[in-house]
């Protein structure tokens, strides 16, 4: 993070305030098109918060071209029918491209990432309590020859802490647009949005500031070879100026040629005349926002204590802090069992309803069986586990949205140094609880390379929601709801158990690899702690409907083709079925000799050892396409051929050996959740951690390394569990 110098040098001066004009014009749009915006901002700026409150669940999720970070786009229409595209690029300090999403924000902006998408306008969401900081970013972005409107977010908490910015005066020294607003209660929404159209059809501004004569004398060679590479002339003075402090290539140069040498003769003649190549950037930017603060900014004498730091004095005590959390997380996984059991019951109601009914309007036949059975038996098994995930999302989102996420990760801090880690990486771990694939991207933040790659080996540890309805159904079915304490039974304390289990395992993991592989130094940790916050209860429903939403996509596309393929290799080949047997009976001889059932006999010997039959260790090959597939190939194979009405729980209470034991007990069910705590079992994990790795043959080796020991483990744990939970009689 850039920090801003006490002084600024007595020789930069700021540019006449008339000069609003760029040299290169924004790009025209036509009338039919909608406007295109892209919203960037610091981290913590509420810059989430403010897209949602624009596009409402008109959104998308997907990746950039050829990375892994996360695009998301929304869109919206106006009273009088005009669109606007919204684009929400990653969180950014500065456009210095320091870590891979400000390379991607920085790559839209200058239209180089091969998207074919840069806007008309973009939107700089800005925290009005940290107003200097964050204009160091909208400095840089008002040199981009793009229209510029700036949002002057949680002004309300600006005029709490006594700060009076006198907006006027901010608009007249920078030249854009200005819109104070409070994105969690939908304050100035409108006035923004009219404001985004007003500025399409400004001209883009400019440098505020100007540098030292013989400073900009050594950058004019520098500007020029910029030019000549495709750079507008404003966008090439601002990429002289930063490339001035960077160390590293970036790809989006690579078409310029013969770049580097340029770049140190620049370097050598600023160092010539006196300066620091590597301060020029910093200096001049804060400089010329510390003359602005000075004239738009006042501070009434406030207490010094905010209630931020009042609740920090317990949030973050030594002792009660981990407690607190330790309690929050036991709230969390209490409540998937307990809030969601009636709209559990619902949708399972609804989905048999619908089966049934289907199943009425056709004939016996394959036909029949394949809709019953395989469509809705499969993804049905499911779709029921789709509340408890919406309220894990709704937890994770509410402990983001109102600040307590960064001080886990700063109650973790000590943990995390003793096996190596950086408290920095507690936070991608807690987002692996979702899902394992954003938490490796948001390693990014992690500065140092071994210790980022320590993180992405144990991410996938942390149990992600994939997990939840395999868990779910283990637990419902062989945990007793035993009351432990007030707010805690038997199930949820055993969902805690293996979150934690998860949780220690990745720690200690992640010890291994920093006294191994991945050896280095820890970096002390600068992490910046939010204000405490009211959540935007709009902009959490929308982070859930949208999770929600590619948990459907997902049910509707992979569970329900491997349901269709996986009834296919039950039903077929036909058996010569006994029909003077028994219902279950009829089934099991058709599942053995089906192409599934001998698949099954087949790897029976792999997993015979962990106490699982072929039908176990069926759902485990299929649920490497996605964890949560194990329910549904289990619901597929005792839908087939069975009763409709009959729960899943039941049928595999009720299963039996050839010698009349269960063939499913608690203690193998313990074993169940314990091997997939550990194992790697998601294709789209092993693909982000290739890619996050480094791609190629290096991401490759890692991946490899990270499914291998993961599946090691996975099956030496639920050995243990088994061999362990006999010794001490739970057979």
């Amino acid at each position: 993070m850039l920090t801003s110098p006490k002084e600024s040098r007595s020789d930069r001066r700021v540019a006449p305030r008339t000069d609003v004009t760029a040299t290169a014009g924004p790009e025209r749009r036509a009338a039919t098109e909608p406007l295109r915006v892209a919203i960037i901002g610091n981290p913590n700026t509420g810059k989430t918060t403010l897209f949602n409150a624009l596009t409402g669940l008109s959104q998308r999720v997907g990746n950039f071209a050829g990375v892994t970070v996360e695009r998301v786009e929304g869109a919206f229409r106006m009273h009088d029918g005009r669109r606007v595209a919204v684009l929400d690029l990653p969180g950014s300090y500065s456009l210095s491209a320091g870590s891979p999403d400000e390379q991607i924000a920085l790559e839209v902006l200058l239209d180089r990432d091969g998207q074919h998408w840069r806007p008309h306008v973009v939107l700089v969401v800005v925290d009005a309590c940290h107003l200097e900081r964050n204009l160091f970013l909208a400095s840089q972005v008002c040199e981009l020859g793009i229209p510029v409107v700036i949002a002057l977010n949680q002004f309300d908490m600006a005029q709490d802490q006594g700060i009076e910015i006198d907006v006027p005066a901010l608009i007249h020294d920078i030249g854009v647009p200005i819109i104070p607003t409070v994105a969690s209660r939908g304050e100035g929404i409108e006035p923004l949005k009219k404001a985004l159209f007003t500025a399409a059809e400004l001209p883009p501004p400019a440098r505020r500031f100007t540098l030292p004569s013989e400073i900009e004398a050594s950058l004019v060679p520098l500007v020029a070879h910029l030019e000549k590479g495709g750079f507008p002339t404003g966008t090439a003075r601002m990429e002289a100026l930063r490339l001035l402090g960077v160390r590293r290539g970036e790809a989006h140069l690579a078409s310029v040629p013969d770049l580097v040498r340029q770049l140190d003769a620049a370097r050598d003649a600023i160092r010539a005349v006196g300066h620091t190549p590597e301060r020029e950037e910093s200096e001049a930017r804060y400089g010329w926002i510390g003359e602005l603060m000075q004239r738009a900014v006042k501070r009434r004498i406030a207490s010094t204590e905010t209630t931020s730091d009042r609740m920090d004095a317990v949030a973050l005590h030594r002792v009660g802090g981990p407690l607190i959390f330790l309690a929050i997380m036991a709230l969390v996984f209490q409540s998937v069992f307990s809030w969601a059991a009636p709209m559990q019951d619902g949708i399972d109601a609804l989905i048999h309803w619908m089966g049934s009914g289907i199943s009425g309007l056709l004939p016996p036949g394959d036909v029949q069986s394949l809709i019953a059975d395989g469509v809705f038996a499969g993804v049905g098994s499911v779709l029921v586990f789709l509340p408890q995930i919406a309220i894990l999302f709704a937890f994770i989102g509410l402990l983001e949205q109102s600040g307590y996420m960064a001080r886990a990760a700063f109650l973790m801090d000590r943990v995390m140094r003793r096996v190596g880690l950086h408290g920095k990486s507690f936070i991608p771990m807690l987002s692996g609880y979702a899902c394992a694939v954003p938490g490796i991207m948001a390693t990014r933040t992690i500065d140092d390379t071994q210790e980022r790659m320590a993180t992405i080996m144990v991410v996938p540890l942390m149990s992600c929601s994939a997990r939840l309805p395999v868990y779910t159904l283990l637990i419902a079915t062989f945990v007793p709801a035993l009351p432990l304490m007030p707010g805690l039974d038997l199930q949820g304390a055993t969902m805690l158990a293996m979150y934690l289990l998860g949780t220690v395992a990745a720690l200690l993991i992640a010890a291994i690899f920093r006294k191994t592989l991945l050896r280095g130094p820890v970096r002390p940790m600068i992490l910046e702690l939010p204000p405490y916050r009211w959540p935007s209860l709009r902009s959490l429903f929308v982070s859930v409907w949208q999770r929600c939403l590619l948990f459907l996509r997902r049910a509707g596309t992979v569970i329900l083709a491997l349901s269709i393929v996986l009834w296919a290799l039950a039903t077929y080949p036909k058996a010569d079925v006994d029909t003077s047997l028994a219902p279950e009976a009829q089934q099991e001889q058709q599942l053995a000799h089906s192409a599934l059932g001998r698949f099954g006999r087949a790897i029976e010997p792999a997993v015979a050892p962990l106490g699982y039959d072929w039908k176990i260790g069926v759902s485990i090959v299929a649920s490497f396409a996605a964890r949560e597939v194990f329910v549904s190939t289990m619901g597929t194979i005792y839908g087939v051929g069975g009763n409709d009405d009959a729960l899943l729980q039941d049928k595999l209470r009720s299963e039996v050996k050839a010698d009349g034991t269960p063939a499913y007990t608690p203690l193998i069910a313990v074993g169940l959740m314990v091997f997939y705590v550990f194992a790697l079992m998601c294709m789209s994990t092993i693909a982000v951690t290739i890619r996050e790795a480094g791609g190629g043959r290096l991401g490759w080796k890692w991946a490899g390394i990270q499914f291998v020991y993961m599946l090691v483990l996975a099956y030496g744990a639920a050995w243990l569990t088994l061999v362990g939970g006999r010794a001490l009689g739970f057979a």
